[in-house]
């Protein structure tokens, strides 16, 4: 089977899916878009209600900022694979709890597996602790770690850098520092 087929056939499976409560609220989950043969791919934290409108990862103010902290790296939305840890939107957009990460995490690692990136981008504290360990941002970003054969790179969430300058600019220069790897 081709991985655009695996990649089709497990997005349905999401979009059905009941592991977690988080179903009942939602308006679409947001399997996650690109191409699947990507060498980057990125993961956030959760869709926000733009994206459980859309059912498009980072089509918000934070999906601007990570577009345009991409382009001004060389990487276009169309060459990377962009998705979250939760398919679906926490309420209030809060944290996502520990067993909705556990619900979803198996449809992340598949997705994982069936792309195959070169490079794993992870975005905020969720995205970092659920798939490299208990990391603090503030420590981790600017970083690249390996673990079980892949390679990840660790940087704030968009929406914090739109809430706090400072981390703009930090995760400006982590994005340089990414570009370097991509070369």
């Amino acid at each position: 089977m081709t991985r655009r087929k695996q990649i089709e056939e497990l997005h349905e499976i999401i979009r059905k899916c009941t592991l977690c409560p988080l179903h009942e609220t939602r308006t679409n989950a947001v399997p996650g878009e690109g191409p699947c043969t990507a060498h980057v791919m990125i993961i956030g934290e959760a869709p926000g209600a733009r994206e459980d409108e859309s059912g498009r990862p980072f089509v918000g103010r934070s999906g601007e900022l990570l577009i345009s902290l991409m382009h001004e790296i060389g990487l276009s939305r169309d060459s990377v694979f962009i998705t979250s840890i939760l398919k679906s939107r926490p309420p209030k957009n809060r944290t996502p709890t520990q067993s909705e990460i556990s619900a979803c995490k198996p449809h992340l690692e598949r997705q994982i597996e069936i792309i195959n990136p070169k490079i794993i981008i992870l975005l905020g504290g969720v995205a970092i602790s659920s798939l490299v360990g208990p990391w603090k941002v503030s420590e981790a970003h600017g970083r690249f770690y390996e673990t079980d054969g892949r390679t990840y790179f660790m940087t704030y969430h968009p929406a914090a850098a739109l809430r706090f300058p400072k981390v703009k600019v930090l995760m400006r220069e982590d994005f340089q520092t990414l570009s370097q790897e991509l070369v």
